[in-house]
Formats: structure tokens, C-alpha cells, sequence
């Protein structure tokens, strides 16, 4: 296994859309794919896919492309998909109940499995078999749970993430613009601000048409 920390962060960013695509090719039987196919169907060119996986060594070999079933193997490893990892979901709105009812059904290992909200209107229901507690209940029913959503009002995204971070937690998908809450140097967040994603893309599209696009 290399050395992850000298795997670029852009690379380390792609390799769940690799699985997920490998995924689906194994789903339809197929046992080999090229750069170029890979290129084509994931909008990445192909030298950036081979750049991407140069870093793990010799993953295909030339003229033959890359075994389907090996490279899906290989990335389940790399990006621990044998590992069960459980999430909790802090904040209920339009979009919590809308993580609860998805709740990352193609991706097996990982799984919402407590939410909790302050309306008592929400508090008490169930939601996809997630149970709803009240937030004055988490700490009592967080458990060993290490990664959380947080979709709260911004006025309180800091003070929860105090709180997320006194319970255990190691990592926030923080999906609560525009605040960028603070946390200690051992929890990792990652900000998504839906409105600003949009607007990127459509910079994008107008400025960078596909066929030139740097990747």
C-alpha cells in the first residue's frame, strides 16, 4: 500500500468516483477497461487517470488496459469499503430528512444510523429505520460513532461542533454556509456549500468548455 499522505489531495478526491464506476463495470461483466474508456465515461482524460494511478504502482499493463475485478479490489482495499463506517446526522431540515431517505444506498459501508434535532415535532419519529433523538440526548446516544453531517442553523454550527468534537467525533461533512466552524487539528472538515458548487459550475461551463478543460 503507498504512502497515502504523498498521494495528491486531487487524486485522493477521484478515487471514489474509480470505484464506484469499476463498480458498476463489474456489475455488467465486463473484465477489462482502458484508460480511454475510463477517460471517456468519467470525463477525466485518460493522462490523468494513468497519472492517478501511477501512484499505486503497476495497476494495467500496456496494450492490455486494467483488469475490472483487480482494480475494484484493489480500490475496495485502498479506500477501506470492507469497513463499516457509521454515521450520525445532526440536524433534520429539508435537507437532514432528505440524507436519512437516501442514505447512501450504492454505498454499503457507510450508513447514517442516529439523527438528532431539536423540533419535538421530529423528535421521537423514524426515518428510514434512523431513529430521530433530541439533541440534548447526543452524547448519551453518539456512541462510538466518528464522522458526522452537520445541517444546522448557523448560528448554532459552532457550538455543535463543539460538542461533536467533545463526543468523539473525528470528522464533520459540514453543510451549514456560510459557516466555517473551528475545530481541533485532529478533526478533519469538509465544507459543502451548495450554492457556491452551483455557481462554480456555471463559471465553469460558460468560461471552460469540456474539450479544453485542464482536469
Amino acid at each position: 500500500m503507498p504512502n497515502q499522505h504523498k498521494i495528491p489531495q486531487a487524486t485522493a478526491k477521484r478515487l471514489p468516483l474509480y470505484y464506484r464506476f469499476l463498480n458498476n463495470l463489474h456489475i455488467q461483466g465486463k473484465d477489462r477497461v482502458s484508460s480511454k474508456e475510463l477517460s471517456l465515461a468519467m470525463k477525466v482524460d485518460s493522462a490523468t487517470i494513468r497519472r492517478d494511478f501511477s501512484y499505486f504502482g503497476a495497476l494495467g499493463k500496456k496494450g492490455y488496459g486494467y483488469n475490472v475485478d483487480y482494480l475494484l479490489g484493489f480500490f475496495r482495499k485502498t479506500l477501506d469499503q470492507d469497513e463499516n463506517t457509521p454515521v450520525v446526522l445532526i440536524g433534520v431540515g429539508n435537507l437532514g430528512t432528505a440524507f436519512l431517505n437516501y442514505n447512501f444506498t450504492k454505498n454499503n459501508n457507510t450508513k447514517i444510523e442516529v439523527a438528532f434535532d431539536a423540533d419535538p415535532i421530529k423528535v421521537g419519529t423514524e426515518i428510514r429505520n434512523v431513529n430521530v433523538h433530541h439533541i440534548d440526548e447526543l452524547e448519551e446516544k453518539i456512541g462510538d460513532i466518528q464522522v458526522a453531517i452537520l445541517t444546522v442553523p448557523v448560528s448554532e454550527a459552532q457550538s455543535m461542533a463543539d460538542r461533536l468534537v467533545k463526543a468523539g467525533i473525528k470528522g464533520i461533512l459540514n453543510f451549514t454556509p456560510p459557516a466555517r466552524i473551528t475545530v481541533p487539528d485532529n478533526v478533519r472538515v469538509h465544507h459543502i456549500d451548495l450554492s457556491v458548487e452551483l455557481q462554480s459550475l456555471v463559471y465553469f461551463m460558460k468560461h471552460y468548455p469540456l474539450e479544453i478543460e485542464e482536469k
